[in-house]
């Protein structure tokens, strides 16, 4: 059977998964009664919450006698790394563009990262049903950006169609025929080519993706550039240097069909397969046959530019909400992350207590503690930090920078303006995009962006749509003004009283409701100064025997600020963390006992 291996590269919410709902659909996959979820490849539980893809996912259909092998890629700037891995797997790509939003910034890092692979290009230009859209303007865009991005004679020569995947049609003009993707599927069998493969070679296969099975254990997926393999073979696993990982014998051999993995006897050089039996073979490892010596090149990916501290939880409430606390389990889980996602690296502190784990932006580290949350692990973070680099020339010490494209109404534009140049961003193009709004590029320092977005959805009501892309590392910017408000900090331990609260909200706002467990040192609320206050939120009423003419009103008390995670990693000082259990998000200083948090404070000082 004829093969195509092909990757849906797009920007978050341009409409891939919904794409690849209505290929599979359309090709005769699922009987005609089945029962299916939208967005039947988001199959992670924070997937289907978020409406955001995280993981890179396979599957496949058969197509008039050709196998068309579809991959399904993150559209976040986060998930980077998931996009970088599997163009190896793929000998072509179909870019999604939003027929009413044009290309975006994840649409030019997906796309400069498939050109640089030399892969040829289908352009769809989505969502031409939306009564916004611009079909005929987007496509110059597009070719304008792959213009910018280098484009060779044969991939500017690229195929185009229009589409609305949630009505299921594709059609060589926006205005149809509305029909199904037939277009589009005959596209990708005329356009791909097929892969490049050695049939009569040895086994070789380079390792894209890695997944855990709770039954099967590990499980290797990538693509057989040569040879065929079959189950119970014995095999070895070479590292990116050429040096033997591991010798096994593979215990399950799987393909891919529709939405699930099938296993079979065979794969034949040009098939997308999963593997299980390996113990340490990981991501861009070559596995292949045993007579093999030369790995398969691996392509590089971007370094991480963003490090959280994860350390253990120490404060007086551990271990009541979680089961796994220690330092041990902790450390195990960071290094299972690190060993199947390449955008995620993790060092271990000098006391073994704590871990540097660094990656590509907030979303990704919140998507990870939210894991493992869930999980049942507790443990406590640090505010994030931007990794620095020293020029190799000048010597000047350099930040990473981000582009950020942000659309507001006009009516905001002011206030987003003056927000971004306090954290030291500046403004690289400003137009109207209709409808009352404007597009503006910024390039800002990424550590100017941490905690960012909640304000700027405040300013803007909510309205404002607000997309980043690393753009590379610059010269240090300068000091960014942090938090300009102090923390409400607890002295005592116990549950918090609703008299006591009353009392505190004049104080500032309060982020915990009555009845919440509470110790020495965890923050309970913001202070409307810009100090740190220490507050006792377990005064209860005095009772007396003295009657007055006023009734006792019951306390009314103004509903509390509660921070999501990413809010609350965002909010946190140098001096502060969150603790991160199952069940709560708690905000703490570092030093939970006052006079330690002094003295540090003084020897700061005079330093």
């Amino acid at each position: 059977m004829e093969l195509r291996n092909v990757a849906i590269i797009a920007h978050v919410d341009h409409g891939k998964t919904t794409l690849v709902d209505t290929l599979l659909k359309q090709s005769g996959t699922f009987r005609e009664n089945q029962q299916v979820a939208e967005r039947a490849m988001d199959s992670n539980d924070l997937e289907r919450e978020r409406g955001i893809t995280i993981l890179a996912k396979c599957t496949s259909v058969v197509w008039k006698g050709t196998r068309v092998n579809i991959v399904d890629t993150p559209g976040h700037a986060d998930f980077g790394g998931e996009v970088e891995r599997i163009m190896d797997m793929v000998d072509g790509v179909v870019v999604l563009v939003d027929a009413a939003e044009g290309p975006m910034p994840q649409t030019k890092f997906v796309v400069g990262k498939a050109l640089q692979a030399g892969l040829k290009p289908i352009v769809v230009v989505n969502k031409v049903d939306r009564p916004d859209g611009r079909p005929h303007q987007v496509h110059d865009e597009v070719f304008d950006l792959f213009a910018a991005l280098d484009a060779t004679d044969e991939q500017l020569d690229f195929p185009m169609l229009f589409a609305s995947s949630r009505q299921g049609w594709a059609a060589e003009s926006p205005e149809g025929p509305q029909k199904d993707m037939a277009p589009l599927f005959d596209l990708i069998v005329k356009h791909v080519p097929a892969p490049k493969i050695e049939r009569e070679a040895p086994f070789k296969m380079l390792v894209s993706l890695l997944e855990g099975d709770q039954f099967l254990g590990r499980v290797l997926i990538g693509l057989v550039t040569s040879g065929s393999i079959k189950a119970n073979a014995t095999v070895k696993a070479l590292s990116r240097d050429g040096k033997q990982v591991e010798q096994t014998r593979i215990t399950k051999l799987l393909t891919f069909r529709g939405l699930d993995r099938v296993p079979v006897e065979e794969a034949e050089a040009g098939d997308i397969i999963a593997v299980a039996g390996f113990q340490t073979a990981t991501v861009a490892d070559t596995i292949c046959d045993v007579v093999v010596e030369e790995p398969i090149q691996a392509r590089p990916v971007d370094p991480p530019t963003l490090a959280m501290q994860f350390a253990v939880n120490d404060s007086p409430l551990a271990g009541t909400e979680g089961d796994k606390v220690t330092s041990r389990v902790i450390r195990a889980r960071l290094m299972r992350e690190a060993e199947g996602n390449v955008a995620i690296r993790v060092t271990e502190s000098a006391d073994k207590d704590s871990f540097e784990v660094a990656g590509r932006g907030e979303l990704q580290l919140g998507v990870l503690i939210e894991t493992m949350r869930r999980e049942g692990f507790e443990l406590s973070v640090a505010r994030p930090r931007v990794l620095m680099k020293t020029d190799p020339v000048t010597g000047q010490r350099q930040e990473p920078l981000e582009e950020a494209l942000i659309d507001v109404d006009e009516a905001y534009t002011g206030v987003v303006v003056e927000k971004i140049s306090q954290r030291k961003g500046e403004l690289k193009e400003m137009r109207p995009s209709g409808g009352g709004k404007v597009r503006m590029t910024f390039l800002v320092p990424s550590r100017g962006l941490i905690g960012y977005h909640g304000e700027f959805l405040t300013d803007t009501r909510g309205t404002g749509v607000m997309n980043r892309l690393f753009a590379g590392y610059g010269p240090w910017r300068g000091p960014i003004a942090g938090r300009n408000k102090g923390v409400l900090i607890s002295t005592g331990q116990g549950d918090s009283v609703a008299y006591a609260l009353w009392y505190l909200e004049e104080r500032g706002s309060l982020f915990i409701d009555p009845g919440v467990k509470v110790y020495q040192g965890m923050i309970i609320g913001e202070n409307s100064r810009d100090n740190d206050l220490e507050v006792n939120p377990l005064r209860e009423k005095q009772l007396s025997n003295i009657r007055t003419t006023s009734k006792d009103e019951a306390i009314r008390l103004t509903p509390p600020r509660k921070m999501s995670l990413e809010q609350a990693i965002a909010y946190v000082g140098d001096d502060e963390l969150v603790e991160i259990t199952p069940k709560s998000i708690r905000l703490r200083k570092a030093m939970l006992n006052p006079h330690d948090r002094k003295r540090a404070q003084k020897a700061a000082e005079e330093a």
